[in-house]
């Protein structure tokens, strides 16, 4: 129960900090708005990294549960259970930041409805499923090889610190297909909570088909195959 709490409010505080530099980069009078995509990306890393130094050995995705699992880390019993925690984190981070926000989200009613929605999840800039979902798995296949290989370093404080710089690298890297979700609970906890939230102005369509082919499924083929990898190849 503990593990499972941790999940949830470590997932639902990278939400809060990721969720929350998009309503502040996007939405009408936020005081930073348009500070452009370094601004948003830096500040995903650095809440990643924050999030891991509070709640420690968490996994604050569902794929890197999925890699666990594979290496024989946890018992599959357990993928389930965790990643559900991680998912309901990201609908309850979600509405923190909906309601943090809510007198910009009312400023900004007469805004472009798919680009409030895109402050919740993550689109592809062109839309090619199957393109789209090579770079959700490539993006993942790094991010978790790279976290299994930081993880043998046992100096106090590495991972939180070089796992942040590793999201500012992928996401300045390859972030600008798909916008680098490698995270079920960070792109479907937000999706669902924008379509569950009373947004002023309305709502675009949640594009639920790219939701759960590309940020859905691509990133559980992407860790299993950096679990394999791992193993295989790296020893670990």
């Amino acid at each position: 129960m503990h593990q499972l709490i941790a999940e949830f409010l470590g997932t639902a505080l990278m939400i809060i900090f990721g969720v929350g530099v998009h309503c502040c980069e996007v939405l009408k009078t936020s005081k930073y708005q348009g500070s452009g995509h370094i601004f948003a990306i830096t500040t995903w890393g650095f809440g990643i990294t924050i999030s891991l130094f509070i709640f420690g050995n968490v996994n604050i995705n569902p794929a890197m549960v999925v890699a666990q699992a594979v290496l024989g880390n946890i018992p599959w019993s357990n993928v389930i259970p965790l990643s559900i925690a991680e998912v309901l984190g990201g609908i309850f981070g979600s509405i923190v930041v909906f309601i943090a926000y809510y007198d910009q989200f009312k400023a900004s009613a007469d805004m472009d409805r798919v680009k409030i929605r895109n402050i919740f999840s993550t689109n592809p800039n062109v839309r090619n499923l199957p393109r789209n979902f090579f770079v959700e798995f490539i993006d993942t296949f790094i991010f978790i090889t790279a976290i299994l290989a930081i993880a043998q370093v046992h100096t106090p404080g590495i991972v939180p610190i070089t796992v942040g710089l590793l999201v500012w690298a992928i996401g300045m890297g390859m972030g600008g297909p798909t916008g680098f979700a490698m995270n079920l609970a960070r792109d479907m906890g937000p999706r669902i909570a924008h379509a569950i939230l009373p947004i002023p102005g309305g709502k675009a369509n949640n594009d639920w088909q790219y939701g759960i082919l590309v940020p859905g499924i691509a990133p559980f083929f992407g860790a299993a195959c950096a679990a394999l990898f791992a193993r295989y190849f790296l020893g670990i």
